[in-house]
C-alpha cells in the first residue's frame, strides 16, 4: 500500500523524529549582512571590509590618510606615562629686566621608585657649568607619593644674557633619604635644558622624560684621600672655567645729601671657601685714594650660603666731580673665626676702571658685576 501511494503521486509522510533531525542540523551558517556594510565610512575607526578589486577601496584609503593626525617632525620632549623613568613638568622664565632665571617645578608622573613602596621626592636644580654648590637649588620634599606636585619656583639671581647663551640647566628628581633614615641613593632621573633656547621675558613650559643618572670616573689627582669614592657626579666635571661669583650693586649720587650712595644688594654663585661646601660671606667697600675710617665700610656676615642677600646702603660724602675721579674697590670675603678671612673675589668701579663709572646724579643704577679672583692692586 505504501509503495502504491508513492507511485500514485501522494506526498510521503515524514515522522516527527525525522523532522526534528532536519531542523537541528540545518548546515553551515552564513553571516548576516548589516545595512551599514552598504554605506561608505569616512572615519578611521570603522571601515567596511573592501576587496582589493573594489573601486571604493582607493577612495576610502585616501580619505583615511588625510584624517589621521600627522606626527610632529620635531617633538619638544613630550611623552606619556609609559616612559621608563617618568616625566617632569616645569616652566622656565628668563627675566632679562631683573637678571633672573625662574624655574617652576610643577609635577612629576610615571616615576619608577628604586625600591618598592611610597617615595619622598624633591627636585634639585644645577646651573652648568659652575660650582656645584653655588648653582644648586632644591624644592621642598613631597612625601609618600609616586605622583608628586611641588608648584614651587626656584630663582637664580644675577642671570645675564651671556649666561643664557652659555649655560645649561640640569634638573634631577631625587628621593629624600633623611625622612625614613635610608642611605642616600642616586636620583630617580634627570634632564638637561640648554638655556640658549629661551626667549627673554617669555615663559616656556616643558614636559620632558627623565633620563638615567650618569656617574663619571673621578680624576686620579683627587684619589689621594683614603676611602674617597672613585666616582663623582658629572656636574662636578663640567666646570669649564673658575667662577668666583657676582655682586649686585646700586649707585646713586644724591645732590640733596651731597654724596654717593652705594647699595650692596646681594651676591650670587659665590665660590665655596669652607670645608662644608659653603662660605660665610660679607662685602668690604673701600674708596681710593681716601684715607680714614670714612672710606671703608663692610656689610654684615651671612652664614653658610653662596647666595647671600644684604640690602645694605653706605654713604660717601663729597662733590660729584671729586668722587668721579676716585675708584671704589668692592671685595667679597669669607669670614673665619680665629683665622684670616678668605678672599673670594672683587671688582673695582671708577672713571678709569672697566666697570661702571660713578657719574650718576639722582638716579639709582643697579648692575651685576662679575668678581675677579685676583685681588686688585691700587697704587698710591
Amino acid at each position: 500500500m505504501a509503495g502504491t501511494a508513492a507511485e500514485g503521486g501522494q506526498p510521503r509522510r515524514v515522522s516527527m523524529q525525522e523532522h526534528m533531525a532536519i531542523d537541528v542540523s540545518p548546515g553551515p551558517i552564513r553571516p548576516i549582512h548589516l545595512i551599514s556594510h552598504y554605506f561608505p565610512h569616512f572615519y578611521p575607526f570603522a571601515e567596511p571590509v573592501l576587496h582589493p578589486s573594489d573601486p571604493r577601496s582607493t577612495a576610502v584609503s585616501a580619505i583615511r590618510s588625510t584624517l589621521q593626525p600627522q606626527p610632529d617632525p620635531e617633538p619638544e620632549g613630550d611623552s606619556d606615562d609609559s616612559t621608563a623613568l617618568g616625566i617632569l613638568e616645569f616652566t622656565l622664565l628668563f627675566d632679562a629686566d631683573n637678571s633672573a632665571l625662574h624655574c617652576t617645578a610643577h609635577r612629576a608622573k610615571g616615576l619608577k621608585p628604586l625600591a618598592s613602596g611610597s617615595m619622598d621626592t624633591y627636585v634639585k636644580a644645577n646651573l652648568l657649568p659652575g660650582a656645584s654648590k653655588a648653582g644648586q637649588l632644591r624644592t621642598r620634599t613631597v612625601q609618600a607619593t609616586k605622583v608628586p606636585v611641588w608648584k614651587e619656583t626656584l630663582t637664580y639671581h644675577g642671570f645675564t644674557r651671556q649666561d643664557a647663551a652659555q649655560k645649561t640647566l640640569r634638573l634631577c628628581v631625587c628621593e629624600d633619604p633623611w625622612l625614613r633614615r635610608r642611605r642616600r641613593s642616586p636620583p630617580l632621573g634627570d634632564l638637561r635644558v640648554p638655556l640658549r633656547k629661551l626667549v627673554p621675558n617669555q615663559a616656556r613650559s616643558f614636559n620632558i622624560c627623565l633620563e638615567k643618572w650618569r656617574l663619571t670616573k673621578r680624576p686620579k689627582s683627587l684619589d689621594t684621600a683614603h676611602g674617597m669614592s672613585l666616582y663623582q657626579e658629572e656636574v662636578e666635571t663640567e666646570v669649564a672655567r673658575e667662577e668666583r661669583g657676582r655682586v649686585l650693586l646700586s649707585l646713586c649720587y644724591s645732590s640733596q645729601r651731597g654724596g654717593l650712595l652705594v647699595g650692596v644688594l646681594r651676591c650670587a654663585h659665590l665660590a665655596p671657601m669652607d670645608a662644608n661646601g659653603y662660605s660665610d660671606p660679607f662685602v668690604h667697600l673701600f674708596l681710593h685714594p681716601n684715607t680714614g675710617k670714612k672710606s671703608k665700610f663692610k656689610t654684615s656676615v651671612c652664614r653658610k650660603t653662596l647666595n647671600p642677600e644684604f640690602n645694605e646702603e653706605f654713604f660717601y660724602s663729597g662733590p660729584r666731580e671729586e668722587l668721579a675721579q676716585k675708584t671704589l674697590l668692592v671685595s667679597v670675603w669669607d669670614y673665619d673665626l680665629g683665622t684670616a678671612d678668605d678672599f673670594i673675589g672683587g671688582v673695582q668701579l671708577g672713571s678709569h676702571a672697566s666697570g661702571e663709572c660713578l657719574r650718576h646724579s639722582d638716579h639709582r643704577l643697579e648692575l651685576w658685576h662679575l668678581l675677579d679672583s685676583r685681588p686688585v692692586q691700587l697704587s698710591d
